[in-house]
């Protein structure tokens, strides 16, 4: 790089790292806020709850950092045109590439750091998640639970029980489960232990009685049992199967090559075939935004309607064009045909900004050559000029 683009680099980087570390940072709050019952309600301390909101962030890092990014080359190239720069480079003979280059590095950049969160540290930090979250119920009911005092971890679920053992073993345990509007049950039982089984943990009850009810108009059925295992993954709303891991948490080689025993691999296939294609097609963006940005902000501007104006659109193309990317991933959900449209999405806005950009080198070659023109007949517009001159003033000596 020369030492205007390693000028320019350096603006745009230090505006990303910026932007997305104040995007982070609201996103964190907002995740902390939302989890705040795991302090209060569930008994774990602070430290818990910051590394479960820390590792939910990888998760919104494929849509914040493009984000931040968009934001920021619009503020180098604003900022350089208000400071008259992109003029004086212009009027040097410099071309739009010259501020281009260090924005499309930058993106370049940015696609990389988006490959490694897409395929390393968001399927990393949802199964360490995971990992917290059945720690987490674990200790919910050997722990929190109180003996003689009902406990509601959760709207619609909660647990009661008489004494607990010295080696943790619950005794009189009932648990009453209106979550599923349909059926409630309830769980009685004159023993309940924790067993860990990875990826989870169940409840395991022993002689007791389980009673369900679907109608308040008929008599509630009552199945007694000797021994009952509930799995605690059952305590959160969640689709799929319980015990497997969703798309979201597994590496491309899982979501390539499936066990033929797994089965959310047969009932969600069009969500595994989405988030495998989204992996690849969102690094697309940040390269697609850079190229929006400088067929639209990249030209010169002289007055300050007209580069707002060429802010207000670019910024309107590059959040059109990832909100129909979002909207293809969920139509790829749906339909495997949709899988082409991903990719050739971002790429067409990459083509159409090059014939903007070639467009706009055509109209300031044609401008130039005009100026050479009028430049070329000046000195004969001037000669007649002066000949028209004298003859008005010998004309009017007499």
């Amino acid at each position: 790089m020369g030492i205007f683009s390693r000028y320019v680099f350096r603006q745009a980087a230090g505006a990303f790292l910026l932007i997305l570390l104040s995007l982070a940072s609201v996103v964190w709050i907002a995740l902390a806020l939302r989890q705040l019952n795991v302090v209060t309600n569930q008994g774990q301390d602070t430290w818990t709850l910051m590394k479960m909101t820390t590792l939910a962030l990888p998760n919104l890092m494929a849509i914040i950092a493009p984000v931040s990014f968009l934001i920021a080359a619009l503020h180098t190239l604003n900022r350089l045109n208000t400071d008259s720069e992109l003029i004086v480079l212009t009027a040097s003979g410099s071309t739009v590439w010259t501020a281009a280059r260090p924005l499309l590095a930058l993106a370049l950049l940015v696609t990389a750091g988006l490959g490694l969160i897409n395929h390393f540290a968001q399927p990393w930090s949802f199964q360490r998640l995971k990992e917290y979250i059945v720690q987490m119920r674990t200790d919910l009911l050997t722990q929190v639970i109180q003996p003689g005092r009902f406990t509601s971890p959760e709207a619609n679920l909660t647990f009661h029980i008489r004494e607990r053992a010295l080696n943790g073993e619950l005794i009189g345990l009932v648990m009453h489960d209106t979550r599923d509007k349909v059926q409630a049950q309830s769980y009685l039982a004159e023993r309940g232990v924790i067993v860990k089984q990875e990826p989870t943990a169940y409840l395991v009850m022993n002689a007791g009685h389980i009673i369900r009810r679907s109608d308040p108009k008929d008599p509630p059925q009552i199945i007694a049992f000797d021994t009952y295992a509930v799995d605690l993954d059952r305590f959160e709303p969640q689709g799929g199967n319980e015990g497997e891991l969703k798309p979201r948490e597994r590496y491309y080689s899982e979501l390539v090559t499936t066990d033929p025993k797994c089965r959310s691999c047969k009932t969600q296939a069009g969500q595994f075939r989405s988030e495998l294609h989204e992996r690849f097609a969102s690094m697309l963006y940040p390269i697609a935004f850079a190229f929006i940005i400088i067929a639209f902000v990249g030209q010169a501007r002289s007055t300050r309607s007209s580069r707002m104006e060429s802010l207000v659109v670019a910024f309107l193309a590059a959040a059109g064009c990832r909100l129909g990317g979002l909207a293809l991933n969920n139509l790829v959900t749906a339909k495997a045909a949709y899988v082409p449209a991903m990719y050739l999405l971002p790429v067409a806005a990459i083509a159409l900004s090059l014939l903007v950009i070639k467009g706009a080198d055509r109209h300031r070659s044609g401008l130039g050559a005009i100026d050479k023109i009028v430049e070329a007949l000046a000195p004969l517009v001037l000669r007649i000029s002066t000949m028209l001159g004298r003859k008005r003033a010998g004309a009017a000596a007499p």
